[in-house]
């Protein structure tokens, strides 16, 4: 009984924070120009998000005696693979990557600003965040192998953590080419991946060949995005022929052609989709350009609440600092929980759905020690500017006035 006096002030606390949320998000959604298309940023965050939930679902560390090993539960249970249709999501990232750099660059052009400034401000913010990850784990790995760790497990957690950053160079060296790919077809990267993969597959060319599919295969969306910039792609049917035509070619790919069903890789696999990309991976992505597309007036309605809207922005200002540090969430996770025992879902085979459901459980717990690192390292991503959740529509606002600060974003 004496405990139920503390029931209202719960109650009156809750209410409080809940006002507060509401006016915050109020206040980004007022500070937010009309003209603003937030479907971009929509994407952008679905983008960053889906690789960050398909990494912690597929990614698993197997604890063996002292050492860890990495493992994928598409390696036991192969019929999940839809899982990494849903949250393989680079190319819509790079969709709007090229979007978002060819429309700044034409602002840059018309106000006067040199390509060397221009892209010292776009690359800026993109390598920001990357000092920090590279310190940490390499003091981390120093610190592991003087306390007797076993050089295989640091190996493997050192992969894991600066794995991210590969996406990071093909992106940079993508926006860096991007006057010259300003009115490029996307034909004409999607060719060299279909000569490329007919030699290495078909006629048993060298499987170095494939590595230039890195570059050909995320230039696809790409300069599908500078299509989008010079308006090409803004009939729905534009949309349906992307998503119908790519799924088509898609599944007759992985059906009658050979080429794996699970759009990442697969440890033990003889061709991964990804590691270099495919084919396979380049009309899947085409695919979900055009579901990203179809998308764009249903974000745009919905990104009119202002909760979810300020939840987008928030996740667009700390988009580098969210994808560069979630596997180090992961294994933070994984290292710290080995003091408990081999516990489901963290350091067991991932060969059942036990594992899955499990698996599913620690998400929060991943999540939360990700918002950890956020708070820790989001201010190497944000610079010295003012904290304030309107910084983040400033920053995008597709006026003449204000594009200047736009080409900090990614």
């Amino acid at each position: 009984m004496r405990d139920l006096p503390k029931a209202p002030a719960l109650r009156s606390a809750r209410k409080g924070i809940c006002e507060a949320i509401q006016q915050s998000a109020a206040r980004v959604d007022a500070a937010t120009p009309a003209d603003r298309d937030r479907a971009v940023d929509a994407l952008r965050a679905v983008a960053i998000l889906g690789v960050v939930l398909g990494h912690w679902l597929v990614t698993a560390l197997v604890a063996d005696g002292r050492s860890l090993h990495t493992a994928s539960p598409l390696q036991h249970m192969p019929w999940l693979a839809p899982i990494s249709w849903a949250f393989q999501t680079l190319a819509v990232f790079f969709l709007v990557g090229g979007h978002v750099a060819t429309r700044s660059h034409a602002s840059a052009r018309a106000r006067g600003t040199t390509y060397g400034a221009w892209l010292t401000a776009r690359l800026s913010r993109l390598f920001k965040p990357v000092a920090a990850v590279l310190t940490l784990w390499t003091v981390a790995a120093a610190g592991l192998l003087l306390t007797g760790a076993e050089f295989g497990t640091v190996h493997t957690l050192v992969k894991l953590a600066l794995s991210p950053m590969w996406f990071l160079v093909v992106f940079a060296v993508l926006t860096a080419a991007t006057p010259l790919l300003t009115r490029l077809s996307p034909l004409w990267p999607l060719a060299v991946v279909l000569h490329v993969d007919l030699i290495r597959f078909g006629l048993g060319g060298p499987p170095w060949l494939g590595w230039v599919n890195v570059a050909a295969g995320w230039l696809v969306p790409f300069t599908l995005g500078a299509a989008w910039t010079r308006g090409e792609l803004e009939r729905r049917r534009a949309g349906w022929i992307l998503l119908t035509g790519g799924a088509a070619a898609t599944a007759a790919l992985v059906a009658w052609a050979g080429y794996p069903a699970s759009m990442v890789g697969v440890p033990g696999a003889a061709v991964s989709n990804l590691n270099p990309p495919t084919l396979a991976a380049v009309t899947f992505g085409l695919a979900q350009c055009g579901l990203a597309l179809l998308l764009r007036d249903r974000l745009r309605g919905a990104m009119r609440r202002p909760l979810a809207w300020a939840a987008v922005a928030l996740v667009n200002l700390s988009a580098m600092t969210i994808f560069l540090w979630h596997q180090t969430a992961l294994m933070a996770t994984t290292a710290t929980g080995l003091f408990a025992g081999h516990m489901p879902g963290l350091h067991t085979v991932p060969e059942g759905l036990g594992w899955v459901a499990a698996r599913l459980a620690w998400l929060p717990v991943f999540a939360a020690v990700l918002a950890v690192c956020w708070s820790a390292f989001r201010s190497y991503e944000q610079g010295g500017r003012r904290r304030g959740a309107s910084r983040v529509v400033r920053g995008h606002r597709p006026t003449e006035r204000t594009r200047s600060v736009e080409v900090h974003r990614v």
